[in-house]
């Protein structure tokens, strides 16, 4: 099946964030990588702090290109306070400012197999 642009799921790749420009390569690399397995996705990046766009900033930015539904996918190895309490908060808040909109959070990326068996093989080679 093939979807139509105005049907294209919207991913937010989320991080922490820092001052520092060069700190955003990786999450910005991800992105590009995305973007050039599926040329039509959209894609952004987004942050908790210290650099923009915010979190819901870029659900608005996805929804207003048509986006939906929208996928958060922290980019987060441990599963801290922001995992557990700030994101959840903040996806409900976006869902508030969006009804109608499905909003998908799903797990931190160090809680996927396939992560932790990547950087298991990285360790080792």
């Amino acid at each position: 099946m093939t979807l139509s642009p105005s049907t294209l799921p919207g991913i937010v790749l989320l991080a922490h964030g820092s001052r520092d420009p060069l700190w955003r390569a990786p999450i910005e690399a991800v992105a590009a990588r995305i973007l050039a397995r599926q040329p039509d996705a959209k894609v952004c990046c987004a942050y908790l702090e210290l650099c923009a766009p915010s979190l819901a900033e870029a659900a608005a930015n996805l929804i207003a290109d048509g986006a939906r539904p929208i996928r958060i996918f922290p980019l987060f190895l441990g599963v801290g306070k922001h995992a557990r309490e700030d994101l959840p908060r903040l996806v409900e808040h976006i869902r508030a400012a969006h009804p109608g909109v499905a909003i998908e959070l799903l797990p931190t990326a160090g809680e996927h197999e396939q992560l932790t068996a990547l950087l298991a093989d990285i360790a080792l080679s």
